[in-house]
């Protein structure tokens, strides 16, 4: 019989191998593709008991879902981009928990929260008892400077212990993101120390900033009903930063802080601090001034990753573009100066995060 030439050998093999080939392709594109686009985003309630008070607090959940968003969900006065109980896509991901700023809620950064979650993280968020939307009787006292952090951690722990979000996080993969109060939370879980006595030369140079010293006098009344100087009652403070535990979380591998409350930093007060740092703030913020804050910090920061401004922004702005009923109760949080776009600055907010999280985090795009 005779041989067949090599050529006419090699031709089904090769066919057999591209045949094999392409089938592998058909499985695994669909994957990758469905693997970077923006996913739908589904949002749950979370119970959180607070290491402070000892009383639960109330958070939310929001994931990558297969099911598409259509328009938003009403939520009190927030518009939200999430659908409640939707079906999660599974596999381990990265988490950020946020933290909201003075007076705040678990819903006040729900763009964020969902923005991130539509691109495949895990996000949650709480109710800082003592200084949130329900109660803010604790603020500027110990409950809240040190206690704020620690009700993050719980936080954590919380849904780290949870069977249902358990699966569904990387452990190995948790940031922090933060606004206002909340931003001085992330710094404190990336291991920053502050020091209270400085909010005396603070409102000694800014006395006009009502939001962070219209309560002097009454604080100073207070000590000196104790026998103290407002010096003294702050040192005393001090004393107590480790009160509820460790303000820090080795946890957490980044920091995303907006307009952070920072005044309280000096320059030894990120020596602990060995994650990376992202600083966000507005031009002319009138809340945290910049040069008593961000911009304060910003070269103390040794694991500085990047510092960015909002031209003409004031602190308001990185609260998420107001609904209607928002614009009624809070209209002056919801104003921008002449010239800021709010929807457009959270657009690269947003976008920023993202891509400092994926980075920090090494979170698949």
């Amino acid at each position: 019989m005779p041989t067949m030439p090599p050529r006419a050998k090699a031709r089904p093999m090769s066919q057999l191998l591209l045949r094999r080939f392409a089938l592998i392709l058909a499985l695994l594109l669909p994957l990758a593709a469905y693997a970077s686009e923006v996913t739908g985003v589904g949002l749950s309630p979370i119970q959180i008991t607070d290491p402070v008070s000892g009383k639960p607090t109330e958070g939310y959940v929001f994931y990558p879902s297969p099911q598409p968003v259509h328009g938003t969900t009403a939520m009190g006065p927030y518009d939200v981009a999430a659908t409640p109980g939707a079906p999660a896509i599974p596999g381990a991901k990265p988490l950020v928990v946020i933290s909201h700023g003075n007076g705040g809620s678990n819903l006040g950064h729900h763009d964020l929260a969902t923005y991130l979650a539509s691109h495949g993280f895990v996000v949650a968020t709480l109710n800082q008892l003592g200084d949130y939307f329900g109660d803010t009787s604790k603020v500027g006292k110990i409950e809240v400077l040190a206690g704020r952090p620690v009700q993050v951690k719980a936080t954590i722990s919380t849904v780290l212990a949870d069977p249902r979000w358990k699966a569904l996080i990387d452990p190995q993969r948790i940031g922090v993101a933060g606004f206002s109060a909340g931003g001085y939370t992330a710094l404190m879980i990336a291991g920053a120390q502050p020091r209270f006595v400085r909010f005396i030369d603070f409102c000694d140079h800014y006395p006009q900033d009502k939001d962070v010293c219209g309560h002097r006098k009454e604080a100073e009344a207070e000590a000196a009903s104790q026998g103290e100087t407002i010096a003294q009652a702050f040192e005393k403070m001090q004393g107590q930063l480790g009160r509820y535990g460790d303000t820090a979380d080795p946890r957490v591998k980044a920091a995303f802080a907006m307009a952070p409350l920072s005044l309280l930093f000096d320059e030894h007060s990120f020596d602990k601090v060995h994650i990376p740092v992202f600083l966000y703030y507005g031009q002319n913020d009138q809340v945290l001034p910049p040069e008593a804050n961000a911009k304060h910090i910003a070269p103390l920061l040794k694991t500085l990753y990047a510092v960015k401004e909002i031209p003409r922004a004031d602190h308001w702005v990185f609260l998420p573009p107001c609904s209607d009923a928002l614009k009624k109760e809070i209209a002056q949080l919801c104003a921008d100066p002449t010239g800021v776009d709010r929807a457009k600055a959270h657009a690269q907010i947003n976008a920023d995060a993202l891509a400092f999280f994926r980075k920090t985090l090494n979170a698949r795009d």
